[in-house]
């Protein structure tokens, strides 16, 4: 069987919660939603974990998170940092904002040679996630083909603000089409809805509309191609929004789909998401991951070291 890999992306700057939320303990025993994550990804099959970092925050990460994991799996380190371009591209004055997920996957050339999974380091995805990613990636050898995860929408929303998700367009188990799409809340009916800028609901969302977290599975080449795709990106957008502009994964993919050369199998799951987007989900995703634990879903305390 071939080795697999978990990239799993924390470089990325949450604007809306204080603090490095990927970090926050919401285990009986101070685990962190990360911790959850490489846990299942280990029992699904998984044989290294990459996190994609700051090197800023390196130590931190060690220290809080990084060799206690490196006990249970391999571990290797990317470090995304702005300078990280192609050489003929200049990074803005004044740009701190990170280049985004497509960036992200990038920086990973030279360093993840495997068939991987990317996930966010802060979305609880369920166990049955991994496993069909693992097993995808396990027996698919088209690197024209992907796999992506998808949850209904009525799943995935924070009942303290807005969020954003790929909506997702799906035909016979293919992704048509993903749009990024800011704003979406739940209404006083309980129901997802795109809300404008004063709150307003303006699209009410069908509960089984299916939208994408960030977990992705491909073959090691898509990296490199992803890094090619880059100076497209900066031509296009960076000229026009050098402070702000980010080379989304999902809207690269979708690129792709339209030009016919990337498919994407997809595999929905029953799973509720679990993910601290405000600082007052907090408590709610305590009291969901104990429930797991509740149900034997997870051991407690998670890792018994020897």
């Amino acid at each position: 069987m071939k080795k697999t890999s978990l990239v799993v992306l924390v470089a990325g700057m949450g604007s809306r919660y204080g603090g490095l939320k990927q970090m926050d303990p919401i285990g009986p025993n101070g685990e962190i939603i990360l911790e959850l994550s490489v846990f299942d990804a280990i029992q699904a099959g998984f044989n290294e974990v990459v996190f994609v970092i700051k090197q800023e925050i390196e130590d931190d990460f060690k220290r809080t998170i990084g060799n206690k994991i490196a006990k249970m799996i391999p571990v290797k380190y990317v470090y995304q940092e702005l300078a990280h371009i192609p050489n003929r591209l200049q990074v803005p004055e004044n740009r701190q904002k990170p280049w985004g997920t497509g960036h992200a996957i990038m920086c990973c050339e030279g360093i993840v040679d495997t068939p991987f999974c990317v996930i966010n380091a802060d979305d609880y995805y369920g166990q049955s996630a991994y496993d069909k990613m693992h097993e995808f990636l396990s027996h698919n050898h088209d690197e024209h083909t992907c796999a992506m995860i998808a949850y209904h929408v009525n799943k995935t929303i924070s009942d303290h603000g807005s969020v954003s998700r790929g909506i997702c367009h799906i035909e016979d188990h293919r992704l048509q089409s993903i749009v990024e799409t800011c704003n979406i809340s739940r209404n006083t009916n309980g129901e997802a809805c795109i809300v404008d800028t004063v709150g307003a609901c303006k699209q009410t969302l069908p509960n089984d509309t299916l939208v994408s977290l960030n977990m992705w599975g491909f073959q090691p080449q898509f990296i490199k191609q992803m890094g090619q795709r880059f100076t497209s990106f900066y031509q296009h957008e960076v000229i026009y929004n050098p402070l702000k502009a980010e080379y989304f994964l999902s809207d690269e993919i979708g690129r792709l789909i339209k030009q016919n050369t990337l498919t994407v199998q997809v595999f929905s799951s029953q799973d509720t998401w679990y993910g601290v987007t405000y600082q007052e989900d907090k408590e709610l995703v305590k009291q969901g991951i104990q429930s797991l634990i509740d149900e034997q879903k997870y051991p407690t305390p998670l890792w018994r070291f020897t």
